[in-house]
């Protein structure tokens, strides 16, 4: 007997793209399902930038309790704000096919790089801010937050000179400007530009059902960088980027990890043969806490206390 399989999403415009997605992907496949949207945490407290909010999974919560309660079968997820561990109870069921994983800048005008005056940048992520700094270290960073088009619309109302996003999200919801640079220099966070499906681990019909749209590269890919946050991090949040691409059966892979203020920067840069590539993300991980990122690490986790 068939069920209707409830999904949930958050009630932003790009999470209920995502979320529709996956419905359209079902029904075709001849599920029946309907939304159920909500807010989250991460959603209504605007005033503070996320890591301030000391909460892992943000965005993910509102969500991981429904799921918990009964009240939807599937949670859609923008990958990479899923914590590497899931909730108790809670499984991976399927990883969309992944989008493109690029940070862009939307911007007023590029004139700014070659000028000397004075440069103010927006973003609400660690990994971007410090990346950003590290490679303009002049410039000025600011928070940034709310779903995309908050974030869009805050550029305009502001005087900074541009702001940063990931690609997929934008192209998505078709507010990709066409003047939009691709920052193929930074890389992006683990598991970026990837949709994650998740369900209660209890229920078969609804895994099995949505296992369907797992697509085996971007699991493999979005694992490993996953594998290489979870393996850094240790609960703590840090400007940590990852990314795992699949050519000719060969998984190339680079990982950086950079101190708050940008200044310091670790990287690893390896390849494996897939047949190879169960553990590679924690091993390229271990590298480089050995050559220094358990020292900067530690550094991270005492900011991010003092701030807390």
């Amino acid at each position: 007997m068939s069920k209707i399989i409830r999904i949930g999403t958050r009630d932003s415009e790009l999470a209920l793209w995502q979320a529709t997605t996956v419905q359209e992907k079902l029904e075709a496949l001849g599920f029946d399902t309907i939304l159920v949207p909500t807010k989250s945490i991460g959603d209504q407290v605007l005033d503070k930038p996320l890591y301030e909010l000391g909460v892992t999974g943000i965005f993910t919560k509102t969500l991981d309790i429904a799921l918990l309660e009964g009240q939807i079968d599937i949670a859609v997820h923008s990958m990479k704000d899923v914590p590497t561990q899931l909730p108790k109870g809670i499984v991976k069921a399927a990883v969309l096919e992944r989008a493109v994983s690029h940070d862009i800048l939307v911007h007023k005008g590029l004139g700014f790089l070659e000028s000397d005056a004075p440069v103010t940048i927006a973003t609400g992520s660690l990994r971007r801010k410090a990346q950003w700094l590290n490679k303009y270290p002049n410039h000025t960073v600011v928070d940034l937050r709310g779903n995309v088009n908050t974030r869009l619309l805050k550029l305009i109302e502001n005087d900074w000179q541009g702001a940063i996003f990931a690609q997929a999200g934008l192209q998505r919801i078709k507010l990709l400007p066409k003047d939009a640079v691709q920052l193929d220099w930074m890389v992006p966070a683990p598991a970026q530009g990837a949709m994650l499906v998740v369900a209660k681990e209890e229920d078969d019909f609804t895994r099995k059902a949505v296992s369907k749209l797992n697509n085996t590269e971007a699991e493999v890919t979005t694992s490993i960088e996953r594998e290489f946050l979870r393996t850094l991090e240790g609960g703590c949040t840090a400007p940590i980027g990852a990314l795992a691409q699949i050519k000719d059966q060969t998984v190339y892979f680079e990982g950086v990890l950079f101190s708050l203020d940008g200044k310091d920067k670790l990287s690893v840069k390896k390849e494996i043969p897939l047949g190879k590539a169960k553990g590679f993300g924690e091993a390229c991980a271990l590298e480089v806490l050995q050559n220094g990122g358990d020292k900067l690490m530690q550094a991270i986790r005492n900011e991010n206390s003092a701030l807390h």
